[in-house]
This record gives structure tokens, C-alpha cells and sequence, in this order.
């Protein structure tokens, strides 16, 4: 399709389509492993090892996911390629030597111990499956890395049949591990790398085809362009990471800890499974809008809307509670208190597309770095209103972090709409002068 050429919403629900069901589809990658898990002897430390293992992998890996963004924003070819492919093994080896340092030597222990809050029994454990998940961080990039030639491409089925592919080979691994029952730690990290080597290998394939077929270099891209980029984006997605367990720390100050933490833990949960789907509205304006703004925008609103649809079902309906009972095995009162902090969640719904589609502005004007505003901004209302809440209404438990989670999103919006709005406007200017 030329750009120039008129889009249907039906060309746009297909390219979305696909993006949406891949990343809905990754969230089961983690029932696959730990429903294995659970199966083992001494099943909550094998969870509980795991878990561990797996939120420094989390903060670890978040380098290597910006790649995607990266390559569908900033390759147009064969050369652009190769220099962001460049970019990527100088910050897999910066990563790769951190990892290793604490993989292999006394600062793992002591992370463990004192920032995960790991005991003395678990350490060992931990440390053998983190040392399994280190090649899961540099598959996850070059995966993202090609994942971004497929976007360009419009060809998302591919992401879709890269995940489908990923799922049948964990679930195959998973059954062998159960079959000759050997269920440990390790377990769950190396079916979480049969999964993404899996998953690599689709994404490498599909993309090579491509990059050698179908793309040509329009433009010359630069280090700096690249390294001007990529930073502020994995700055913003890092202090992502940090907000969620800042909520938990500050939620154990309410009156009834157990309760507000899990109810907040299980609410986010669900409010995250569905806001997955929407995870990829930055791409409708990297790939389409430029060319086909009223479109983009009227889809967008039709979409945006779905999220809290289905998030007002859960709530207002008693399909809420038969689906926190049966689907999510909460017991009543668990299941009411976590209806009660999804409730606060409906004004996140609402926004987060929008913020995820206006920060697709800043990437296509390769301006990531005015995306840190609003995610600081985000981060500071939460622990401020956060703070008041639980000085006013203690008694409110996990309601209190759904509220200034929603609220750091509003404020998040608020704040990278008056940069678009501002970009925008010296935009106009500037084209008026040149008239």
C-alpha cells in the first residue's frame, strides 16, 4: 500500500488486531509455567524462588524490549538496520556483563537478600535460575528487534503466529518436565527460554524476509539519532517497573495489609490483561498517521472505549463476581474487595490508550525524551496522593492504590497532551513562517 493511498478501517483493524491477541496471548506464558510449577514438591518455593528470579529478569529486561519501538520507528532499510543492530550488541554486552556480575558473584546474594527479600534457603536457588534466564534477555531483544521490521511491514499476523508458535513449544516443554517429574526453579526459566528461543526464531525469519526483500533505505541514520532515541524510551519503560512495587510498599501502611496488597496485586492483574490489548496504539501513529490522521484518530476512539467496557462488566455486573470466584479462585471477601479497587481502575481504562497513542507522537518526532516528563509526573502523584489517602481513609486498603494509580495516569495524560499540543503548535508556526 503507497502512503499516499486511502486506508480502510478494516486494513487498520487488521494491522491492530494481531498486535493486540500477541500481547495478550505473552500474559499466558507465565500460567503455562506456573501451573507446572505448582505441580512440584514443595510448590511454593519453587514459586516463590522463581518469582524472585523473575522480577530481576523484569528490571533487566526492559532494555532489550525498547528495541521494538526502536526498529519500527527508526529502520527504513538494509542500513538502518545494521547501525541499530550495531547500537543493540554494544547495550546487550553493557547488559550481558551487569547480569553476569550478579548472576555470578556476591552482589546477586546480597540483592536477593536485602532488595528481594529472599531467605537464606532460597539464594542458591535463585541464583541457578536467574543464571537460566540470562539468554532469555538477549533473545527478547533480537526478537523485538525484528518484531519491528514486521510492524513496519504491516505483517502483525506474523507477531500473532510467533506467539501461537511460542505457547505450543512452553506447553510441550512444560508437559515433558511434568512427565519426568522434574519440577524445580530452573524448570519454569527453561520453559520460559524454549518459549522465547521459539519465538526469536519466527521473528528473526519473518524479518530477514523482509529487510531482504521488501525494505530500501530512505533516509541515513545516525548513532546519535539512535542513541537520542532509545535512552529516554528505557528510562521511561524502567521507571515503569519501579511505580507498581513503590504502590506495594506504601499500601503495607493501610490497615489491613494482607488484604489491600492482594486485592490491589489480583485488581491490577486483570486491569493489565486487558489493557495488553491496547498496548500497541503507539503503533496506529508511527505506521499510519502521518498519512491518514482523521482515520487513525476515529478508530482509535472506537477502540480506546473497549477496554472499559469490559473493565464495567467486571464491575457492575455479576459476571464480576462468578469470575473472580471461579476464574481467579479468590474467596468472597478477596473477590469483593478486588471488584472495589477495579472500579477505581475504569478512569486508567480510559486513559491509557490515549497516553500510549499520543506518546506514538513523540516517537514519530524522535522526541522520546519529553515522554519522561509525564511518566515522572505519573510517579510523583501516586506517591503524593497515595500518601494523603492513606492519612484520610487507611480503612479504604487496596481501593487507596487504584485511585492514585488512575490519578498518576491522568496527570501522565494531562502532561504529554500539552507537549503534543505544544509540538504541534510550533509545528504550525514554523510551516506558516516558511509560507
Amino acid at each position: 500500500m503507497t502512503p499516499n493511498q486511502e486506508i480502510s478501517y478494516r486494513k487498520l483493524t487488521a494491522f491492530f488486531i494481531p498486535l493486540g491477541v500477541s500481547a495478550s496471548l505473552t500474559s499466558v506464558t507465565h500460567v503455562i509455567i506456573n501451573g507446572t510449577l505448582s505441580r512440584g514438591d514443595h510448590a511454593a518455593f519453587i514459586i516463590a524462588c522463581y518469582a524472585v528470579a523473575m522480577s530481576l529478569f523484569g528490571i533487566l529486561e526492559r532494555p532489550m524490549i525498547v528495541f521494538r519501538q526502536t526498529s519500527s520507528t527508526l529502520v527504513s532499510g538494509k542500513d538502518s538496520f545494521k547501525l541499530v543492530g550495531k547500537f543493540f550488541l554494544y547495550v546487550s554486552a553493557v547488559l550481558m556483563i551487569v547480569s553476569a556480575i550478579i548472576a555470578f558473584s556476591p552482589i546477586g546474594k546480597w540483592l536477593y537478600l536485602n532488595i528481594f527479600g529472599a531467605t537464606d534457603q532460597m539464594v542458591k536457588v535463585i541464583a541457578i535460575t536467574f543464571q537460566a534466564l540470562l539468554l532469555v534477555i538477549i533473545l527478547s531483544g533480537i526478537r523485538g528487534l525484528y518484531q519491528g521490521i514486521i510492524i513496519i511491514q504491516h505483517a502483525t499476523n506474523w507477531l500473532t503466529i510467533g506467539v501461537v508458535t511460542r505457547l505450543i513449544g512452553m506447553f510441550l516443554a512444560a508437559y515433558l518436565f511434568i512427565h519426568f517429574d522434574f519440577i524445580t526453579s530452573v524448570t519454569g526459566a527453561i520453559i520460559f527460554l524454549v518459549g522465547m528461543l521459539i519465538e526469536c526464531l519466527v521473528s528473526v525469519y519473518k524479518g530477514n524476509n523482509i529487510l531482504n526483500k521488501e525494505l530500501k533505505d530512505e533516509n541515513t541514520l545516525t548513532k546519535r539519532e539512535v542513541s537520542k532515541f532509545y535512552f529516554p524510551m528505557m528510562y521511561y519503560f524502567l521507571l515503569q517497573t519501579v511505580l507498581i512495587p513503590v504502590i506495594y510498599i506504601l499500601l503495607a501502611k493501610a490497615n489491613e495489609i494482607e488484604i489491600s496488597i492482594a486485592s490491589f496485586a489480583l485488581a491490577f492483574s486483570i486491569t493489565n490483561l486487558i489493557l495488553g490489548f491496547f498496548m500497541y496504539t503507539h503503533q496506529l501513529v508511527l505506521q499510519f498517521y502521518k498519512h491518514h490522521k482523521q482515520k487513525v484518530i476515529r478508530f482509535l476512539i472506537i477502540i480506546s472505549i473497549l477496554p472499559t467496557v469490559l473493565l464495567c462488566i467486571l464491575c457492575y455486573t455479576p459476571f464480576g463476581l462468578f469470575f473472580m470466584q471461579n476464574m481467579m479462585g479468590a474467596d468472597l471477601e478477596l473477590s469483593t474487595a478486588t471488584i472495589s479497587v477495579l472500579k477505581f481502575f475504569i478512569i486508567k481504562t480510559l486513559v491509557y490508550p490515549w497516553v500510549d497513542f499520543l506518546n506514538g507522537f513523540l516517537m514519530l518526532s524522535r522526541q522520546t525524551n519529553k515522554m519522561l516528563f509525564s511518566q515522572l509526573g505519573n510517579i510523583a502523584t501516586v506517591i503524593m496522593s497515595l500518601l494523603i489517602l492513606l492519612q484520610i481513609s487507611p480503612q479504604l486498603n487496596g481501593v487507596n492504590g487504584s485511585i492514585a494509580a488512575s490519578l498518576g495516569e491522568l496527570t501522565g495524560f494531562i502532561i504529554v497532551c500539552i507537549i503534543v499540543y505544544r509540538m504541534s503548535k510550533s509545528k504550525k508556526l514554523i510551516e506558516n513562517e516558511k509560507h
